[in-house]
């Protein structure tokens, strides 16, 4: 069992405030946004071996499992995170591992590096992922259906929103989202902006369902994005609740604190709220034009005291234990790896005590008791 050493990274939307009082350590002023727990090539955890990364490769079946390393390779199929947003972050959609690949191939084939801005696919993987809330957490996850996003659009009396309101109301579903969605990507930036900063303003001076998007517009002036986040459903989480992302879903983590997991990937395709480059053609290829509601999940607990947050995929699966003082050892030996998080109280985890916001990698087949008085998230995959 390694201890890790994770790196947080300082992106600019991220809480000043969030991560430092869950680590009992002192803001710097700047931002941190994420710290990351696994073997992702861009910030490896440590480990008194190494990297998490040089751990795994140096021994994939041992530290992986043979199940594992047979079903998804010789790596961690999978990245943990502490996520904290103090502003909105870009709203944006994942592939499935059909396009993910095939996108791959296609920019491979094409020489882009795999530095330059335009690249969509930095790896051939799907990019599906959960969030869980440690305080209370605002985001925004697939789109609300056409007809109720229209009446939300009519009620701000902007009359340059009324093209995108009789579109949404006169297609079918899936039409209505694309056509309006396209729309609204493909407008002059001059007139989209003017229509933002109109819309802006009237968010924020009837505030209440609107408030969301009046915040998103403080943040991210006259972007389109602005109205392409009106599409989704807004949703806050309480602590303990959680949303799953599937592919093709698009979503906008705005605000809270939480433990994130994914497969281990880094593909992204843009739809707005960002500077960076949004690619049109190939979001429309991506995006599941389904209206629907985002579905939040709670724990299912188990005999033992286990809490799993049930997924449809099989690289990772998240769980918490919930540790009353005196609930005396659990045993969490697993055939598979695993990273454990303590978010809450005091954990003693084999040998390591771990407070919050500590974290530790077991390895397949190793012995792992876990007791004291407060909550640890163990990630790990299906086989």
């Amino acid at each position: 069992m390694d201890r890790l050493d994770n790196t947080v990274r300082p992106y600019a939307w991220g809480s000043t405030t969030a991560i430092p009082a869950l680590l009992g350590t002192e803001p710097t002023g700047e931002p941190q946004a994420e710290m990351w727990m696994g073997a992702h090539p861009g910030a490896p955890s440590r480990t008194g071996r190494g990297t998490l990364a040089e751990v795994v490769d140096a021994d994939p079946e041992k530290e992986l499992g043979a199940a594992s390393a047979a079903k998804f390779g010789p790596r961690l199929p999978f990245l943990l995170k502490l996520l904290a947003a103090g502003a909105p972050l870009s709203l944006q959609v994942h592939p499935d591992l059909s396009q993910a690949r095939q996108g791959y191939e296609d920019e491979e084939r094409r020489s882009v590096p795999l530095d330059a801005p335009h690249r969509n696919y930095k790896d051939a993987n799907h990019k599906p992922e959960l969030i869980c809330a440690l305080t209370e957490f605002d985001g925004l996850c697939g789109f609300r259906a056409p007809a109720e996003t229209a009446d939300l659009l009519d009620g701000l009396g902007v009359a340059s929103l009324k093209p995108y309101v009789d579109l949404l109301r006169a297609h079918p579903e899936d039409a209505a989202l694309r056509e309006v969605l396209t729309a609204i990507l493909t407008a002059d930036p001059e007139e989209m902006s003017r229509t933002v900063t109109e819309t802006a303003a009237a968010c924020d001076r009837l505030g209440g369902a609107y408030a969301p998007y009046a915040d998103i517009a403080h943040h991210y002036p006259g972007d389109p994005g602005v109205l392409a986040a009106m599409l989704l459903n807004h949703v806050r989480l309480q602590p303990g609740e959680a949303l799953f992302l599937g592919a093709g879903i698009p979503h906008a983590y705005l605000d809270g604190l939480g433990v994130e997991i994914m497969a281990n990937s880094d593909n992204v395709l843009r739809c707005g709220l960002t500077p960076k480059h949004v690619d049109v053609p190939e979001l429309l290829r991506i995006v599941r034009f389904e209206a629907g509601d985002p579905g939040i999940l709670r724990p299912e607990a188990s005999p033992d005291g286990e809490e799993v947050y049930d997924t449809p995929i099989d690289e990772f699966r998240l769980s918490r234990y919930v540790l009353p003082e005196g609930s005396g050892v659990h045993d969490l030996t697993l055939p598979t790896p695993q990273i454990l998080l303590c978010t809450a109280g005091t954990v003693r985890a084999g040998e390591h005590e771990l407070a919050p916001g500590r974290s530790v990698f077991v390895p397949a087949d190793e012995t792992t008791e876990v007791s004291g008085s407060g909550t640890v998230f163990r990630a790990t995959v299906r086989v």
